[in-house]
């Protein structure tokens, strides 16, 4: 008994000299907590809309409102052509476009059914799904207003005034798996190239032979970069077989040229790798390494948009994610494979991930500089 007391006294020590360790261990149930309470939601409202309004009639701006009061919507874009209005929808500017023709106001006149366009961007299932409803809920309703209002005694339900016509883009018949493999390719690569870089540095110290790099005549920057070049090539073998398995088996379409999705995935592997050598200099040990790694792993699944959708989620959430280059890796993989942008579409996600790069880089030279010293 008196032996068991005594290690029960040395592990209490051994945590007390480890106090990064322990507050990780309590901040990770906290961070999962405070992700899934506040953060996660499956009622997707307040979607970016756009709308291509050729009535500019009173009747067009009563349906608008509809849609907007049902909070679902928000018209973010006023578009002027069709052709503006798909290219807002291409580039993920709008989640949904809204084309109204212009005999609105003549057909509601004399009780013809109008067809209005509802274009949904459906490679998110979730968003488009919930879009979907909303706008034929409303137009249902919509319809039902007006043919009580012009003459009470209609009862055929069946007639829409407001005939919504959905046109679900990029995944017509809703396939989860079209949905779900880019975030998987995304989430496999932040897993690993994190993990991987953020110990890097820590085993050598824990091995004794960072005092042998010290001692090289490479500068910082140069063995910070020697500790990514090879992992980048792991990142194109894990692509590589990510795209494979999905096309092969799962018939994923590839609607993008292939080159500028591996040319961007240079980028986030780039990205994730210097992120773990931020990890590895803060850290002192692999543990607290892992730990950390793993407190940047939960949000980049839950926050990047690869389950839930960011316009659910509340504002401090929805800008702490810009912070994860997993949020603009999610939009480029879906952008390529289920949309076909290119990099006039997906410039601002390169960019991002450009920035993120140096801004992590150099913390990771200074932190290592000042650790050397």
């Amino acid at each position: 008994m008196t032996r068991l007391l005594a290690m029960l006294y040395k592990e209490v020590l051994q945590m007390k000299r480890d106090p990064i360790t322990l507050i990780i261990m309590f901040m990770l149930p906290l961070v999962q907590l405070l992700l899934f309470g506040f953060a996660i939601h499956t009622d997707i409202k307040h979607q970016s809309t756009a709308v291509f309004d050729q009535s500019l009639t009173q009747e067009s701006r009563d349906l608008l409102a509809s849609f907007t009061n049902s909070e679902y919507f928000d018209i973010n874009y006023v578009a002027h052509t069709f052709q503006e209005a798909n290219t807002l929808v291409d580039g993920g500017r709008a989640k949904v476009a809204i084309i109204i023709p212009p005999d609105l106001a003549s057909n509601v006149k004399h009780g013809h059914s109008t067809p209005i366009q509802v274009i949904v961007d459906a490679s998110d299932s979730t968003s488009s799904s919930t879009a979907i409803s909303a706008a034929q809920a409303i137009g249902q309703l919509k319809s039902q207003e007006l043919m009580l209002k012009h003459n009470p005694r209609i009862t055929d339900t069946d007639l829409n005034l407001y005939d919504i016509r959905i046109r679900a883009w990029y995944n017509r018949d809703a396939v989860t798996v079209y949905y779900m493999l880019p975030g998987i390719m995304g989430i496999i690569l932040t897993m690993t190239m994190v993990m991987i870089t953020s110990m890097s540095i820590v085993r050598e110290r824990e091995r004794g032979t960072l005092e042998q790099l010290m001692v090289t005549p490479l500068k910082t920057w140069e063995l910070m970069v020697g500790k990514v070049i090879p992992y980048i090539f792991v990142g194109y073998v894990q692509t590589t077989v990510s795209i494979l398995v999905g096309i092969g088996i799962f018939a994923l379409p590839m609607r993008g040229s292939i080159f500028l999705l591996y040319g961007l995935t240079t980028l986030f592997i780039i990205a994730s790798l210097t992120l773990g050598l931020v990890i590895s200099t803060i850290s002192k040990t692999q543990m607290q390494a892992m730990q950390m790694s793993f407190l940047v792993f939960m949000p980049s699944v839950l926050l990047s948009g690869f389950i839930f959708p960011r316009e659910a989620m509340p504002a401090f959430f929805y800008y702490l994610s810009a912070l994860l280059p997993m949020t603009y890796y999610i939009d480029i993989l879906r952008g390529i494979i289920l949309k076909g942008n290119t990099l006039l579409i997906l410039y601002s996600q390169a960019a991002a991930l450009l920035i993120f790069i140096m801004i992590t880089f150099l913390i990771a030279v200074k932190k290592f500089t000042r650790m050397m010293n």
